[in-house]
């Protein structure tokens, strides 16, 4: 009989060893390499929605997505995450962009509002997950239904039923109000930057931020995101230099939406609902964090 080489088989054992000690980092890095790439892009997504990105080295580098929206346009819809209030006081399940996407047929989807409870520890250790119930911040409406109420420290963003916008700086939509959402600071008003207090200021730094801002008319509508946390990447942008690249853009009126990891801007393709950004959610990116709500638009094919 013979018997197999000692040293074969500890040859083996080693590679083996070496093998699983690789892998996490082969997975953790993954995706790295599927991020947008560092380059400036322009194309008309659909009738009425056009995009951009650039790619920019100062002060930082960072990945700026620039999502620009006739309200005007035919076809275009608003939508944004219905709510299911239970006895336990919980508004809605949460759900990543894409999740929204596919369930609602939608064409277009950013994040909206801060929410509660949020848990980040670790890749495996966080709150919420798809399905987990959640609350809003701030007021939300859906099909002139609201389900959130309206918080005076958050102001909002309403669509009246013709598809207009306005920005509310106390957080009540008006009556009549089709659709709305909330953020948590007013970066622009009547096309000049807002003074921030002592505090925000003090803390603003580079982050990854959604806004959206709207023009005199409240008919068009820019969502800009900024990717961040992620070094030599994208680094994100201050408050007030988000601002300024709204204004530069014609904006009248801009409001800060959720920020951090749950930064997402997903669209619909022909393969199913993709990614325009690089999200980053436990430290990892191009992984969506399940938030409590999206500002979804549907739209005709060009």
């Amino acid at each position: 009989m013979k018997l197999t080489n000692p040293l074969k088989i500890k040859h083996i054992s080693h590679i083996l060893g070496f093998g699983i000690l690789l892998a996490p980092i082969l997975i953790y890095n993954i995706p790295y390499f599927s991020r947008p790439a560092q380059t400036n892009e322009a194309r008309s997504l659909f009738q009425g929605i056009a995009y951009r990105k650039e790619f920019r080295s100062n002060p930082r580098p960072i990945i700026l997505h620039i999502v620009s929206i006739d309200l005007n346009a035919p076809g275009i819809g608003i939508f944004v995450t219905p709510g299911a209030p239970t006895a336990d006081l919980t508004e809605t399940n949460a759900r990543t962009a894409t999740e929204f996407l596919k369930e609602f047929k939608l064409q277009l989807a950013v994040n909206a509002n801060f929410f509660y409870t949020c848990i980040e520890e670790a890749p495996w250790d966080y709150y919420p997950r798809s399905g987990d119930r959640v609350n809003n911040v701030g007021h939300v409406i859906t099909k002139s239904q609201a389900y959130s109420q309206p918080d005076p420290k958050f102001p909002a963003l309403c669509f009246d039923a013709k598809n207009r916008a306005q920005i509310i700086e106390n957080g009540t939509c008006p009556q009549g109000t089709a659709y709305g959402v909330a953020g948590d600071t007013v970066l622009v008003k009547n096309g000049k930057a807002v003074a921030q207090s002592q505090e925000k200021s003090k803390d603003d730094k580079p982050y990854p931020r959604t806004v959206a801002a709207i023009d005199k008319t409240g008919k068009k509508l820019w969502l800009i995101v900024v990717d961040g946390k992620q070094r030599l990447y994208s680094e994100g942008l201050k408050l007030s230099e988000i601002a300024e690249i709204s204004m530069q853009l014609g904006a009248d009126t801009v409001l800060s939406l959720d920020g951090g990891g749950s930064v997402t801007l997903a669209v619909a393709s022909p393969s199913g609902a993709k990614l325009l950004n690089a999200p980053i959610q436990n430290k990892i990116p191009m992984q969506e964090r399940p938030i409590s709500n999206h500002l979804g638009f549907s739209a005709r094919e060009n």
